[in-house]
């Protein structure tokens, strides 16, 4: 029986809404994303929790642009955004934009104004940021606190109408200077930006300020839940002073701690620079922890949300090790993913006493770990065949359970060998390994009576493809490389990417598809790239068997 999960603060909050009979028990959340970039695995955890939360209790979500900053934003991003919450699973009820609601919104500034709690500020932002004083400071008025209601009509109109430049004078709320609250010091609502939007084109060149547009963004969706991060908690009472202000629909604002992750950054400012100066290959770059790198990487919309479920939902920040990330992929792909066999550092065995020229199928299974069992694929089988360099050595220690002088081993799949000789070549390299085999050894009908404690994969010299590999690993060397000294650039990971040009795949592996997980097995898991051609075959690694990391910090 599984044991049911206690409920988060903010469920226990929705329950209690509901029993009382808050907004006639319905729930309605929303994901607004600024399409300024892609999404990442911090985005992730909100996609999740906003979307689950409202099917767990029968409610919608809406997923609404916050394209308010037109010099930043593309319909790139917009599209890579629907893209990765599709991906993930989930559907929303409504796509909206905040510019959709740019004259509503321009009609509560005139209301707000009309009211005599705004004004227009013709002082340069070092003026304002100066006259709003400190945390141990009260705020001072500008000059142009107290202007009439009908001055600053006129002069509101005139900024809609483009009779000003960028920077000449901003919309302010007229609130407290002298509030604990920095927030509540006469914040700005509109800021003048003569910039093309993406969705609007040049009928604006006023645009609402994050603070202004989100609340009342989502009181006129009517959002009952409007869960956000803890960097938002000092802006909650502007967003309530608003809503009541307007009298417009009560939505409220709820915060949770945001996902800080290990070995990585989720500044979308720092990915950016990542992007721009080439030290990744894009955004959807493997190790980049945006949701399109992870998908190309191999990870699964599975692994992401029941990572996400086991972080949880917390009221304190918290660096959230990479390794749980890792660990869910791993639980997934070892139920799903085919097994395949691959040799990246090849060294070639010819056993001796099998008939020159002769070939035979062996099979293999597809999964061991699948619930259905995963059927099985057939495995070309001939006199000479590649192994990976590493599981021959020549003079091998007693614990060395794999082929060297006199050892013997078993081929996947296949027979039991056992190396009588090898070949160096005019380096003092190991160029050729020469071994016989066990006629009556064969898997699956074994009669030999041999048993060996060592088993090792292998790809038919004549029936082997050739593949690019690209062995990707954490980008950063260090845990936190917000947090070091210097510019957090300093820290990536040398060994972040390494190729492997030819290795030999088993001739399956030439109908792999992007969307399927392999295991090429001792090895890791793996996935096809979006860069593969027929004539080029590439694949991901996508993680290690096991965690490598945990023996380095342990060094460490």
């Amino acid at each position: 029986m599984i044991e049911e999960r206690a409920l988060n603060f903010l469920e226990e909050i929705i329950e209690e809404d509901i029993s009382n009979g808050k907004n006639n028990g319905r729930v309605q959340t929303r994901f607004p994303p600024e399409p300024n970039g892609y999404l990442h695995i911090g985005h992730a955890k909100s996609i999740c929790l906003n979307f689950g939360i409202a099917q767990k209790y029968n409610g919608k979500t809406n997923l609404r642009f916050d394209d308010t900053n037109p010099s930043t934003e593309e319909t790139e991003y917009v599209d890579s955004i629907r893209e990765d919450i599709h991906w993930l699973g989930f559907e929303w009820d409504k796509e909206l934009y905040s510019s959709d609601y740019f004259d509503q919104l321009y009609d509560f500034a005139v209301t707000l104004i009309k009211n005599g709690l705004a004004y227009v500020d013709d002082s340069t932002a070092e003026e304002i940021a100066a006259a709003k004083g400190t945390p141990t400071e009260p705020g001072t008025p500008t000059p142009y606190r107290d202007r009439s209601i009908d001055e600053n009509l006129h002069l509101f109109s005139d900024m809609k109408d483009g009779k000003y430049p960028d920077g000449a004078k901003v919309l302010r709320a007229k609130i407290d200077l002298e509030s604990p609250n920095m927030h509540l010091r006469d914040p700005l609502m509109y800021r003048i930006k003569h910039a093309h939007h993406h969705r609007t084109g040049n009928k604006w060149c006023v645009y609402p300020m994050y603070d202004f547009a989100h609340g009342q963004s989502d009181a006129i969706e009517e959002i009952t839940h409007s869960i956000c991060t803890l960097e938002f908690i000092p802006h909650r009472p502007l967003y309530e002073w608003f809503i009541n202000k307007l009298n417009v629909f009560p939505s409220k604002q709820y915060e949770f701690a945001r996902l800080n992750m290990n070995f990585t950054v989720m500044s979308k400012r720092k990915l950016l620079q990542l992007v721009n100066e080439k030290y990744v290959s894009g955004w959807d770059d493997p190790r980049m922890p945006t949701i399109s790198g992870l998908r190309r990487r191999g990870y699964t919309p599975l692994s992401i949300r029941n990572f996400c479920e086991r972080i949880g939902v917390a009221k304190r920040e918290n660096l959230i090790d990479l390794s749980l990330l890792e660990f869910c992929i791993r639980e997934d792909l070892n139920k799903t993913a085919l097994r395949r066999m691959v040799v990246m550092d090849p060294v070639k065995l010819v056993i001796t006493n099998y008939p020159q020229g002769q070939s035979e199928i062996m099979h293999g299974e597809n999964n061991p770990e699948a619930e259905n069992g995963g059927g099985s694929r057939e495995i070309p089988f001939s006199s000479e065949i590649w192994i990976e360099r590493e599981d021959f050595m020549e003079d091998a220690p007693k614990k060395f359970f794999r082929l060297g002088p006199g050892l013997m081993v078993r081929l996947k799949n296949a027979y039991i060998v056992k190396c009588e000789n090898f070949i160096k070549d005019e380096n003092g390299r190991i160029s050729e390994i020469h071994c016989t085999y066990i006629p009556e050894s064969k898997s699956g009908s074994d009669t030999s009576g041999i048993h060996v404690k060592g088993t090792i994969h292998w790809v038919s010299v004549q029936h082997a493809k050739t593949a690019e590999i690209r062995l990707y690993d954490r980008l950063f060397q260090v845990e936190d490389p917000s947090n070091e000294d210097g510019d957090f650039k300093e820290y990536i990971n040398p060994d972040s990417l390494s190729v492997i040009k030819n290795a030999f795949i088993e001739p399956d592996l030439v109908h792999a598809r992007p969307v399927l997980g392999y295991q090429f097995i001792r090895k890791g898991y793996f996935t096809m790239d979006i860069d593969s051609t027929p004539d080029n075959l590439v694949f991901n690694r996508t993680v290690t068997l096991k965690d490598a990391w945990a023996k380095e910090v342990k060094k460490s």
